[in-house]
């Protein structure tokens, strides 16, 4: 069996593949929801046989729970900087940039979860319940230890949470909207980078961080 930096040649074509359809059918999903989209529309756009999309994922159910949870995992990947025990600062803000800069890149991820949370989570609801939760507590906690320690100033540290995830995602679930009021145009890279440092701006300045005199504020 032949190998590609130290993986075996079918395990690397098998990863590929399934990515590839993963990625067809997050647009799929996020443009005609579960109800409305179908395997074959997927593997027609995957420009794959349908009996290889089942191949690698039996159900719809299957592949659209695979959606969600690399979803998922994305977006807690994000949030590992909370786990490195910097300053709130440098936390909150590398946390912003990485959510939206996803909303910027992959906007099809944040309107299939959007979706599926709109309808009370019908697909996930189970598996989110187990997860999320914990994952969100120990966020909360290192939010309250800023507030404590006087890093930032009392707040609500879910409220945060949520000002943030609505703040960064609202550039991927309402993009056709900032497209109209942008002239029709999708923002360009210089208006991508002003948006994350105003939003980064008004957030921590929002819980009393200074970033008047920081080379990431100019």
């Amino acid at each position: 069996m032949q190998k590609n930096n130290g993986l075996p040649r079918e395990s690397k074509i098998r990863t590929r593949n399934t990515q590839h359809i993963m990625s067809i059918a997050e647009q799929v999903f996020a443009n005609k929801g579960y109800g409305g989209a179908t395997t074959q529309e997927i593997a027609d756009r995957s420009e794959l046989p349908k009996a290889n999309v089942h191949y690698y994922f039996p159900s719809k159910k299957d592949l659209y729970l695979a959606v969600l949870n690399d979803i998922f995992n994305v977006w807690k990947h994000d949030a590992d900087i909370f786990e490195q025990h910097l300053c709130a600062k440098k936390t909150l803000t590398a946390y912003i940039e990485c959510k939206l800069n996803h909303s910027f890149t992959r906007p099809y991820a944040s309107k299939v979860w959007a979706s599926e949370i709109i309808q009370g989570a019908p697909i996930m609801g189970i598996h989110l319940k187990k997860d999320l939760v914990s994952w969100n507590n120990r966020k909360v906690r290192q939010i309250q230890h800023w507030i404590d320690t006087k890093e930032i100033l009392p707040t609500d540290p879910q409220t945060l949470l949520y000002t943030i995830w609505s703040t960064t995602q609202h550039y991927a679930d309402f993009d056709y909207q900032i497209k109209v009021l942008n002239g029709d145009k999708k923002l360009s890279k210089i208006q991508q980078s002003r948006t994350l440092e105003n939003v980064t701006q008004i957030i921590l300045r929002g819980v009393g961080i200074d970033t008047t005199n920081s080379p990431d504020f100019s």
